[in-house]
């Protein structure tokens, strides 16, 4: 069977599971208690099944399950897969936290297209608090949504969904390669198309910011060009809060020659 044919073989007919305790050089590898009871009770697999492990930090190999452990299921590791390729230019999504279920759809696509980071910031106009995002599970529930999101487009690296912040914390961290503000087509006289970019020197990685439903309140968009943010658009058409992210990463991936 050519190469080509097993990869899509591979990636119709077997499943997928997080082995953060995945050492290359280990025979075998316990899956951790939640995966081992998805294993188990949910697909329903067991013993001589064929399966796909990975890490989180872009090593995955096909697997066989070889035995249980009370509620633990061990695999035994059989060949090196070639997972999916990273972005050449790692980018992090500091996406001010929106309401409802729209922070999970967030997660779930910035995830498929392939973000190295997501940082959940706290805006003037963002209707919680860090310290109600710290004392509830929706930080919890993001993780599990990136997992599940990693899972699904097979891709071997688990971003980190990092401790909520303020922005002004935030914007007081290091800066990364290329700092960029999405901003309201005609909310700032002097801000650019991300289309400005074309042509420019690829970054080594860069920082995407996007608000929250009701934009960014002046205040925050002048410290952040005082902090050395570039302030950026999508053109003339104001999207929603939740569809500025996937717009943003795949413009700028597709100017980085990065899908």
């Amino acid at each position: 069977m050519p190469q080509s044919d097993r990869f899509d073989h591979y990636n119709r007919c077997v499943h997928r599971f997080f082995a953060p305790a995945l050492d290359p050089g280990d025979e075998t590898v316990t899956l951790p208690r939640d995966e081992s009871v998805h294993l188990t009770r949910v697909m329903r697999l067991g013993v001589g099944d064929s399966v796909a492990v990975f890490d989180g930090r872009g090593h995955e190999f096909l697997a066989r399950v070889v035995g249980f452990e009370r509620r633990d299921v061990r695999v035994q590791l059989l060949s090196r897969v070639e997972a999916a390729k990273e972005p050449a230019v790692p980018i992090t999504l500091a996406q001010s936290v929106l309401k409802g279920d729209k922070m999970d759809e967030v997660v779930r696509d910035a995830v498929m297209l392939g973000v190295a980071a997501l940082q959940p910031i706290v805006t003037a106009r963002t209707e919680t608090t860090v310290a109600a995002l710290l004392r509830g599970a929706r930080l919890d529930r993001w993780r599990r949504v990136a997992l599940a999101s990693v899972k699904q487009s097979r891709r071997a690296v688990l971003p980190e969904i990092r401790t909520p912040l303020s922005l002004e914390t935030f914007l007081g961290e290091p800066a990364l390669g290329l700092p960029l503000m999405l901003v309201e087509p005609g909310a700032i006289a002097d801000a650019e198309s991300l289309a400005v970019l074309r042509g420019q020197p690829t970054p080594a990685d860069a920082v995407i910011l996007v608000g929250p439903e009701g934009g960014w309140a002046e205040p925050e968009w002048t410290r952040a060009r005082e902090r050395g943010v570039r302030l950026v658009t999508l053109g003339d058409r104001t999207l929603r809060a939740d569809a500025v992210p996937v717009a943003a990463i795949s413009v700028l991936q597709f100017l980085w020659n990065d899908l």
